[in-house]
């Protein structure tokens, strides 16, 4: 991204005067408080808004509009609800053209990697909120995108599914090599997942953390001192200790 900038009409500017640069392969969150422009900026990312100002590309080539090479979860699983788990996951591809026995397999497999393979022919309904977010992240990387985004997929989830589904993630990511832009409000979830986390405030980035701890992740990370300061150095970015005070 280079100098970005979107206006909803009527209304100040929501993201202002954006650089920002991600290299394949690596994991990069974003966080900052309710209504920062965060959700913006990832629909400015998938190609789903267009920029006012600036520009976005992707692999070198200008990002215009969503396609195969973005893969995107949503704050919720949006699942189809009449569709069974395996026909969930092959919507990208079934949109496009019928599945073939390649795409089958893709979907199997990811099925089995994500824990669900018991589940393929269950409805939504019958998932619990964690086996429902992994469908959905399956459903991205169906298409094995370049560039996977995902906008507070796990907010809604308790604290050892949330755990899981970030290891998950973590795993899913690093196997692929996919590039990963994460938005969250959680601190400890973007220091955890995270290469490089982004403050956003007032619709700009204000500050870029590198986060420096060994991976792969695990859960003696979450309590080793190195990521309690990265957190501390994000918290004070977002001036949350001068708020709380």
């Amino acid at each position: 991204m280079r100098q970005v900038g979107y206006t909803f009409p009527g209304w100040p500017p929501v993201v202002q005067a954006v650089d920002w640069e991600v290299g394949e392969g690596e994991f990069h969150c974003l966080v900052g408080r309710s209504g920062c422009g965060k959700t913006t900026l990832l629909k400015l990312a998938a190609g789903l808004l267009r920029p006012d100002t600036g520009e976005i590309a992707l692999q070198g080539a200008p990002l215009t509009a969503p396609g195969p090479q973005l893969g995107f979860v949503f704050q919720a699983p949006t699942l189809l609800e009449w569709h069974r788990v395996l026909d969930n996951v092959l919507l990208p591809v079934s949109l496009r053209q019928r599945p073939t026995p390649r795409d089958l397999e893709r979907a199997h497999r990811l099925l089995d990697q994500l824990g669900l393979a018991s589940h393929q022919r269950h409805y939504p309904r019958q998932l619990s909120g964690g086996q429902q977010s992994r469908v959905a992240l399956a459903r991205a990387l169906m298409l094995e995108p370049a560039l996977l985004l995902l906008d507070e997929p796990f907010a809604a989830l308790d604290a050892i599914t949330r755990e899981e589904l970030q290891d998950d993630l973590l795993h899913m990511a690093r196997e692929r090599r996919t590039t990963v832009l994460f938005v969250t409000h959680d601190i400890a979830e973007a220091v955890y997942l995270g290469d490089r986390v982004a403050v956003m405030d007032g619709g700009r980035i204000v500050e870029q953390v590198r986060v420096e701890l060994p991976r792969p992740r695990n859960a003696a990370a979450r309590t080793s001192e190195a990521f309690v300061r990265h957190c501390a150095r994000v918290r004070a970015a977002m001036h949350m200790d001068a708020v709380a005070a």
